[in-house]
């Protein structure tokens, strides 16, 4: 086991499994790692001895790239061996986008949440939706203005085309299920704020929580407020699951997450991404308090790099979570209007 890192963290697994390879991370479950076309450039994948076959957790996106990689591991390490089930944890393309051609090409059942199933048939059947007026509206409302408003809703959410169409029925998954894989109990628990109901998997016996986005060793996943859903608190909810997970999960299980590397130390890691949304919370404070911010004005204050469209559609919805979460607390207020522009100031 390698030395912790200085937040606490230990990484029993320094590399990830090349392309194509398997990487066995507990006994009878297997990591793999698939290429995101993105900065966050690969996701993880996990499979778990069932039977003849192996039981699967999430997918990658959907593009060629993928199936391609997904025919090399069926090709190679997964070689004479079926899929039984695919468990997807929830419904951002890049963790489901490619359920709808695996569960087509090798015959598995679908099984997720009915959240993650909702969601990603609104997305699949409405590609274009958040091109439309409302979500434009909720760009320049809040200080967007028309030219990078139109690259948000249209580059800036191009990936969210990725996803391969659903099967037409599925096995909804809940929390507090136990699931029954290769003769060993998963016991069902559900997230809020990255995803809505995004599922994951703690079996005792082998000592691993599959952990999905929820909590990752070294980034924040993206907590964003959506035009869908202007007025909610998913910054609230994830640090309700943030004090929650330390509870259920037993010190020194081995963490599996959706992306970077497994490592042990939730419970630090826990309270190392709640001191981070609070250190985001007194930047937004700090600002306001000389004057009245837009959400687009908060931007460069929680992010001081460039940002790409697709980074600024992310950067954007995640500054208004935390003001949102900031105005649910109290500590916040929406100033009077100018010309058109929704601004945020002090609450005091």
């Amino acid at each position: 086991m390698h030395a912790p890192d200085p937040h606490g963290l230990t990484f029993p697994f320094p590399e990830p499994p090349v392309p194509g390879q398997l990487i066995e991370v507990a006994p009878g479950i297997f990591w793999a790692r698939i290429a995101l076309p993105f900065r966050l450039d690969h996701v993880n994948i996990y499979l778990i001895e069932d039977g003849d076959g192996f039981a699967v957790i999430d997918t990658g996106i959907g593009d060629e790239a993928t199936k391609q990689a997904w025919l090399v591991l069926m090709a190679g390490a997964l070689a004479g061996k079926r899929l039984t089930r695919l468990f997807v944890t929830h419904f951002h393309p890049d963790h489901i986008g490619l359920a709808g051609w695996l569960c087509e090409r090798f015959g598995t059942p679908l099984l997720t949440s009915q959240t993650g199933y909702l969601g990603c048939l609104n997305i699949s059947l409405s590609p274009g939706a958040s091109e439309a007026p409302v979500y434009k509206q909720f760009y320049q409302r809040h200080g967007l203005s028309a030219e990078v408003t139109q690259v948000v809703s249209t580059l800036g959410h191009g990936y969210l085309r990725q996803v391969t169409p659903l099967p037409p029925t599925f096995t909804r998954v809940v929390a507090g299920d136990v699931l029954r894989i290769g003769g060993r109990d998963f016991f069902v628990l559900a997230g809020d704020g990255h995803a809505p109901e995004q599922l994951m998997f703690h079996c005792p016996e082998a000592n691993v929580f599959l952990a999905a986005d929820q909590v990752l060793a070294k980034i924040t996943p993206n907590i964003s407020v959506w035009a869908v859903d202007a007025e909610g608190d998913p910054l609230g909810l994830y640090l309700r699951s943030l004090r929650a997970l330390p509870q259920a999960i037993p010190p020194g299980t081995l963490v599996l997450p959706g992306h970077q590397l497994p490592f042990y130390g939730l419970q630090e890691r826990c309270a190392a991404l709640g001191a981070h949304h609070a250190e985001r919370c007194r930047l937004i404070a700090g600002a306001v308090a000389k004057g009245p911010h837009s959400v687009a004005e908060l931007v460069p204050v929680m992010f001081t790099r460039p940002l790409d469209p697709h980074q600024l559609s992310f950067a954007f919805s995640e500054v208004f979570a935390h003001v949102n979460a900031m105005l649910r607390l109290g500590e916040l207020r929406w100033a009077e209007p100018q010309g058109g522009t929704m601004k945020v100031m002090a609450a005091g």
